[in-house]
């Protein structure tokens, strides 16, 4: 019997019991599926990560207060109060920084934002008019805040396009806020600009309200210290540099000859997207794990239903095997019966596991990914459990004595 007939009959047999196949065939599409929708959507969400943490700004340093401990000039992340106005611009005026493009002081903090019945909670940051070029920002309508806002402690605001929403309804446009009052807690402000929409998940840069560093610090939050310093590197290959070279002036400015008590920490664009990478691959991993164990199980069901047909066609195995069937035509048979069984099973899980993650993709407005590597996987995975999980029945049938075979009741 040669492999087109074997395969003929495979079919042949396999159909004979719908139910039982689709059964089979079915823990395999949910093994396959789950695996390529999960490792599809892990990655759809480390792509939007490193999208969201780019959009911040090309080669970004971000300068916080921290508390002093042991180590280098990136010291752990704390509530100390530390950076202020003037460090900023030491950092803009300093000869010794020769890799620093723009300097952007800012204080950030959360208020209740009022604009006739409708309100919102959202994140206030104060700034300068650098802020737009260090952070990429740009604007839909209207001006940012400008040096003569931030010198004359104006009341004006810049609001983000979600906050807009939120404040004056689906309906309004960039256009016809400028020029309206909000109050930010407690205080009337005058909107002067809107933002372009940068999107993004996870405290969105477009639910943001920017008003003047000054006006945050004085009359919204009663501080004169900064929660943080933007600055760009005039290229990514300065940044190392730029790095140092911050970090001893900023040491210098605070007194601090011991690294064991340095009281801010330097983080580089890359250090985000690295640690944000690596929790978002640690997480898809995890799940991918998981999904893999309906895989296994998938392999074990099929290796079941083989051994009740191996049983149901004992008398069939021992009348073959009495006309000189060798035992490498038993086991070819069998195992063509599990090969097909689980890459049908692969390819209908490649479908099912494209289409969930689509449909999660555009449930939650995120970029879809497909990864090629998932699918071969997939294809790959399915011929080996049909291999593997079907070799011990159709093994099991090529052993069968043929006089034992045909008593068999």
């Amino acid at each position: 019997m040669d492999i087109k007939e074997q395969f003929i009959e495979s079919i042949g047999t396999l159909k004979l019991n719908l139910m039982r196949t689709g059964l089979a065939i079915l823990g395999i599409v949910i093994g396959i599926g789950s695996v390529i929708a999960l490792v599809s959507i892990g990655q759809s969400s480390q792509k939007a990560v490193q999208s969201n943490i780019q959009s911040l700004g090309s080669n970004l340093l971000t300068i916080s207060p921290s508390r002093s401990s042991s180590g280098a000039i990136r010291g752990a992340a704390g509530s100390a109060t530390t950076l202020t106005s003037a460090d900023a611009t030491a950092i803009t005026n300093s000869t010794s920084i020769t890799t620093v493009k723009y300097v952007s002081p800012e204080y950030s903090g959360r208020s209740q934002v009022v604009t006739g019945s409708n309100n919102t909670n959202t994140t206030i940051i104060g700034v300068t008019p650098t802020y737009t070029s260090v952070h990429s920002l740009t604007l839909d309508n209207g001006v940012f805040i400008t040096t003569k806002d931030v010198s004359s402690t104006s009341r004006v605001a810049v609001l983000g396009p979600t906050v807009v929403t939120d404040l004056f309804g689906d309906n309004a446009t960039a256009a016809t806020v400028i020029g309206q009052s909000i109050r930010i807690g407690g205080k009337s402000f005058t909107i002067v600009g809107v933002t372009a929409s940068k999107g993004g998940t996870n405290e969105s840069q477009d639910d943001r309200i920017y008003v003047p560093l000054s006006t945050a610090q004085k009359l919204l939050f009663g501080s004169k210290y900064l929660t943080s310093i933007a600055v760009e590197a005039k290229s990514e290959e300065d940044m190392d540099t730029a790095v140092t070279q911050i970090g001893y002036l900023l040491m210098d400015r605070h007194k601090i000859t011991d690294t064991s008590k340095i009281d801010f920490r330097i983080q580089s664009q890359q250090d985000i997207l690295s640690t944000a990478s690596s929790v978002t691959g640690t997480f898809t991993s995890l799940l991918t794990g998981i999904a893999a164990i309906s895989l296994l199980v998938g392999g074990i069901g099929i290796m079941n239903i083989m051994l009740v047909t191996v049983t149901e066609r004992t008398r069939e195995i021992g009348l073959r095997k009495a006309l000189g069937a060798k035992k490498s035509v038993i086991v070819r048979q069998f195992l063509m019966e599990s090969v097909i069984l689980t890459f049908v099973g692969g390819i209908l899980g490649i479908v099912f596991g494209i289409l969930a993650s689509y449909i999660y993709s555009t449930a939650n407005a995120s970029t879809f990914y497909l990864s090629p590597s998932s699918i071969a996987l997939a294809f790959v995975v399915s011929a080996a459990i049909g291999i593997i999980f079907g070799w011990y029945p159709a093994r099991r049938a090529s052993n069968l004595q043929p006089i034992e075979a045909l008593r068999y009741e």
